[in-house]
């Protein structure tokens, strides 16, 4: 039991968890999220299809990523232009088709830009012939790179223009203690946006800290709840794993150890000899993991970046299909 306690206060402070749905390197940069409204005249494997080509579009020119922001998106209409039926065995059809594409704005319903492209195709029925268009589409295409640089000027223009609104909505949002949602806000403002970047870069920090403060101090506070209720080896192994959560950098962290000696001032005599061994246990382990870790500039980086995770986890928890009510594009 005394042993969880020690290995659990050091080690947590160091690991970071690991999350696959959303990217740390989707912060910082403009990501664009492929979205198709579900009245669309085409349907199935050719919806598939232009959906996975416009997540090409943006990958391919360096905006795709995960829905860590759902706010920018990239989409498209299709229309019909001509339609021809070509007899022979089998018959086909031959459509020609205008696909324009959008770069936009999803909460705020504003189009940032906009590029018509003609496509031809041709297959046994109109499913097919969408199918042949769409995968004769560049997502190199000239006019295709010129509407994205276009829509990402835009996009730098909102982030450059909304600051300092951005900048009130985290004011009140730390007045609330939301903290995660603060430094994920903060988290998604681009890199190429510089003043508004480094001014996001320079309040994280400041979050990040009030964060860890505050989560350790909560639970510190339960931590004491427990074995103030519970003052056996219990309690103390339940009090631990509440500590073993408090960041090596949270203001309240030097109360750790010192709360750790209280609990086993506590445990009774005929345990002690048990609890003796395991604590030189720990502060074999903790010599062991201060060697290990003599490199500062790493610990430094990993405090640093740790904010990153925040955004990371908060986004994580977002709703992975984003329906966008009010396009009317």
């Amino acid at each position: 039991m005394k042993k969880l306690i020690f290995s659990l206060i050091f080690f947590v402070s160091f690991t970071l968890p690991s999350h696959s749905q959303v990217k740390m390197d989707d912060f910082g940069r403009i990501v664009l999220n492929t979205y198709l409204p579900s009245n669309m005249a085409i349907t199935g494997e050719a919806k598939k299809l232009l959906e996975t080509k416009l997540k090409e579009i943006a990958s391919t020119n360096g905006m795709g990523g995960s829905q860590a922001n759902p706010r920018f998106i990239i989409t498209a209409s299709v229309n019909v232009g001509t339609k021809d039926i070509i007899s022979g065995a089998p018959q086909k059809t031959a459509q020609k088709i205008n696909l324009t594409l959008f770069v936009g704005d999803a909460v705020s319903n504003t189009v940032f830009s906009t590029t018509t492209i003609g496509l031809k195709g041709v297959g046994t029925n109109e499913n097919k012939a969408f199918i042949d268009a769409f995968n004769s589409i560049n997502p190199k295409n000239k006019e295709i790179v010129s509407f994205l640089d276009e829509g990402k000027a835009k996009i730098i223009s909102y982030y450059s223009a909304q600051c300092d609104f951005i900048t009130k909505e985290i004011e009140t949002l730390v007045s609330k203690q939301q903290y995660d949602e603060a430094i994920y806000k903060l988290a998604l403002i681009p890199q190429v946006c510089k003043e508004c970047y480094t001014k996001a870069q320079e309040s994280i920090q400041v979050i990040y800290q009030q964060k860890i403060n505050y989560d350790g101090d909560e639970l510190l506070s339960k931590a004491k709840t427990i074995w103030m209720a519970e003052q056996n080896p219990t309690g103390a192994e339940k009090a631990g794993q509440m500590l073993s959560q408090i960041n090596q950098f949270a203001t309240c962290y030097s109360e750790v150890q010192p709360f750790i000696k209280t609990m086993e001032a506590k445990i009774s005599a005929d345990e002690n000899k048990q609890w003796q061994f395991e604590k030189k246990q720990y502060a074999d382990n903790l010599e062991m993991e201060k060697k290990q870790r003599a490199d500062n500039l790493i610990l430094e980086k990993n405090r640093i970046n740790a904010w990153r995770e925040v955004a990371v986890e908060y986004a994580k928890h977002q709703p992975e299909t984003v329906v966008y009510t009010y396009i009317v594009w």
